[in-house]
């Protein structure tokens, strides 16, 4: 068997900037690899969760232009932690906007997890601008996938991290975490504000790998993160995406003309394998892999080598 592929060395972004969107954010984006290369966007988790340095390096620099940036009120984008005029499709617009900037026809469209709902609704939309998808740990926002993860399902999985989750919440109100949470979270008492942010984003960050990893948890836990990530991913899930309940899965024949690769980890607890083995069969162009021994995050070995598998294999890489 090959060698498990890593991520390419680090690199810096040749061109940043701020995509003023008319209506109150100014959007951070980066542009890396080189210029003419086969264009690419990179779409970030959380929602909320911003882009770092590290996802530059999932694209061969010498092949690649690559646009990443940090969705509306995350990382360096402003104003932070803003729920106004921030929703699923406000970023579907973003996304064209720098596509447009960029002045890309098409380009690879590369999402994982709350990325991968973005890359779906944005597909969906403009399957015309998509030349491949790259996805992993699928996550499609319905109902049965939010409870599975805030409210029962998971829960029974990390007991001793699930009771640091309810602890902001008094019992009288669990029984809707994701509004009890929600009511802090917009709320006006600051110390509330923050003990809720720090306890919704440490959940997630002590569940998204196999084995504990620091390195990818730690920043879960920090205040100004916490604040952002917690803030808008709770508003994204309180209001299901804005999304029709399903409707990335039964609008799948959209991507019927576009190459993909989905990546999933088998034990990845915040998105169950099912959706992800129910995207495959609705969207069979894509080469489907099921990673054994592996979470959520993309740092998991066996996912991180699928995926820049993937990334070289559609910029013409033979794969070794």
């Amino acid at each position: 068997m090959s060698e498990l592929r890593t991520l390419y060395p680090k690199i810096e972004p040749f061109e940043t900037g701020f995509l003023d969107t008319g209506d109150g954010h100014q959007v951070y984006w980066e542009r890396v690899g080189t210029r003419g290369g086969k264009p690419a966007v990179f779409l970030h988790g959380g929602p909320g969760g911003g882009c770092g340095p590290v996802h530059r390096r999932l694209f061969d620099p010498a092949l690649y232009d690559v646009i990443l940036f940090d969705q509306r009120g995350c990382g360096r984008s402003t104003p932070f932690a803003e729920l106004e005029n921030n929703t699923t499709w406000d970023l579907v617009a973003d996304i064209e906007r720098l596509r447009r900037m960029a002045g890309f026809e098409q380009w690879l469209v590369f999402g994982g997890s709350w990325g991968s709902t973005l890359a779906l609704a944005y597909a969906q939309t403009h399957p015309e601008r998509v030349s491949e998808l790259v996805l992993r740990g699928i996550y499609t926002l319905t109902k049965v996938e939010l409870n599975w993860y805030y409210q029962f399902g998971v829960s029974e999985m990390f007991p001793e991290k699930w009771e640091r989750f309810l602890a902001p919440i008094p019992e009288a109100e669990r029984s809707n975490l994701m509004a009890a949470y929600r009511k802090r979270l917009v709320g006006d008492d600051p110390k509330a504000q923050i003990e809720a942010a720090k306890a919704w984003s440490s959940w997630e960050g002590e569940t998204i790998t196999l084995l504990p990893e620091p390195a990818t948890s730690d920043k879960f836990h920090e205040d100004r993160f916490a604040l952002a990530f917690a803030r808008i991913e709770n508003h994204f899930f309180v209001h299901g995406g804005w999304l029709d309940e399903g409707q990335l899965l039964r609008d799948a024949d959209r991507l019927s003309g576009i190459d993909g690769v989905i990546v999933h980890g088998r034990y990845d607890m915040p998105c169950p394998a099912r959706i992800a083995w129910q995207l495959h069969k609705a969207w069979p162009r894509a080469d489907f892999h099921l990673i054994e021994g592996a979470g959520h995050a993309f740092s998991e070995p066996g996912i991180l080598d699928q995926l820049i598998r993937a990334t070289d294999k559609f910029a013409g890489k033979a794969d070794t």
